[in-house]
């Protein structure tokens, strides 16, 4: 039996795959089954923040895996402590870190202690969350519910947890708060929403306007968190101070982990939340190696040459092809190229696979580009090459 076959027969068919079978890489180069080499601008959906088979993460595993895995959240568990203590040194603000398995996990957190800060600091409980449009926050009940696209409430999910509600654009937020209203709950860039990201001077307003009514800022930075837009957290180039951030992605390098990031470290208590593996010796293990590699590399000079060389390589694509695209989108290596239509981004991503590039979809028409943080310049010019092929293998 192939792999194919074995998968479509025992895994559940919820992803529509490519069935390239990858074998190994290094840092952003895949290499399939039959040896031929692929550019990766996904990273696993913005994951992979080190490269693929960075040797400091294999070997900071490996080292851990020797001596323990998983023991439970009702013991200590070291490196959980020092990734907490790292994460509030790289944040720039005081705050308190738990952790999870996903970004889903973590937005579900951020939930639970704003809505439980909406009863602890209120006589009348508050407990209404605002999100956007075209938002993404996760798959989970709750999650999807918070996400503002309507493409992912399907009736065979309902009924959705209330208390969730949305506006289109980050100005209609303000007559949409009411009474009830404990947060607002928003990404910075919008990631599957089609790479968008927001004016600084609007987010700035918001945050202040929040803060004078009470109400907290949740900011999913799943994606354009840990060093992917160049800083940290897109947070501080946003010059805000958000009362609870969430993380994932990219935090240990590909190991499952989520975080919820917060200044108020005095809501939840013993039981009001938990994880079976969340935090476990694995997992934070490899995120301390993870955000010393990226620290180390944002302060070497070399992540920002990263940023700006990625960026000039883009902005010339879309000029050299004005019948494809309209914008290059996004901020940082958080990346988008606004496509003519959605046919021509469909037909670009089957067309950049034949041709040795991974690339993906945003929204409706925007080509995604994500690729890891410590992708060479060398492997920035063969995947461009390759996707300008593809370009012109549709012309």
């Amino acid at each position: 039996m192939d792999f194919e076959t074995m998968d479509k027969e025992y895994v559940l068919q919820t992803y529509a795959r490519n069935y390239v079978n990858f074998k190994h890489g290094i840092n952003a180069t895949l290499f399939d089954d039959k040896g031929r080499d692929y550019i990766d601008f996904t990273s696993g959906i913005g994951v992979v923040s080190v490269g693929h088979g960075n040797q400091r993460l294999a070997d900071a595993i490996s080292d851990q895996a020797r001596h323990i895995i998983h023991t439970s959240n009702l013991y200590m568990i070291e490196p959980q402590a020092r990734l907490a203590k790292k994460i509030n040194e790289l944040t720039g603000f005081d705050v308190g870190v738990f952790f999870g398995n996903s970004g889903a996990e973590a937005n579900e957190g951020a939930i639970k202690l704003a809505r439980k800060y909406g009863e602890k600091k209120f006589a009348n409980k508050k407990y209404k969350v605002l999100t956007l449009e075209h938002s993404f926050h996760g798959r989970t009940i709750t999650t999807v519910k918070a996400t503002g696209q309507a493409s992912f409430h399907k009736s065979a999910f309902a009924p959705y947890p209330e208390g969730f509600s949305y506006t289109k654009e980050i100005a209609d937020l303000y007559n949409t708060i009411d009474d009830e209203t404990i947060a607002v709950m928003i990404e910075l860039v919008q990631g599957e929403g089609g790479v968008k990201a927001f004016p600084k001077k609007d987010i700035q307003d918001l945050a202040k306007f929040l803060k004078e009514k009470e109400i907290l800022l949740i900011i999913d930075e799943v994606q354009s968190g840990v060093f992917r837009s160049g800083e940290f957290l897109a947070t501080s180039l946003y010059e805000i101070e958000p009362d609870i951030i969430t993380l994932a992605k990219g935090l240990a390098g590909g190991v499952p982990i989520g975080a919820v990031v917060t200044k108020h470290k005095d809501i939840f208590e013993a039981g009001d939340h938990g994880s079976t593996f969340g935090g476990n010796f694995l997992s934070t293990r490899a995120g301390l190696e993870a955000l010393a590699i990226l620290d180390e590399y944002k302060q070497s000079g070399m992540l920002d040459e990263a940023l700006i060389y990625f960026e000039e390589k883009l902005k010339a694509l879309c000029l050299a092809y004005p019948q494809m695209f309209e914008s290059v989108e996004g901020l940082g290596l958080m990346r988008g190229l606004r496509c003519k239509d959605s046919d021509t981004l469909a037909n670009i991503i089957k067309k950049a696979f034949e041709h040795g590039v991974l690339v993906l979809k945003a929204g409706k028409n925007t080509l995604r580009l994500l690729p890891p943080l410590t992708i060479s310049k060398e492997e920035m010019d063969e995947g461009i090459k390759r996707l300008e092929r593809a370009i012109q293998a549709l012309l």
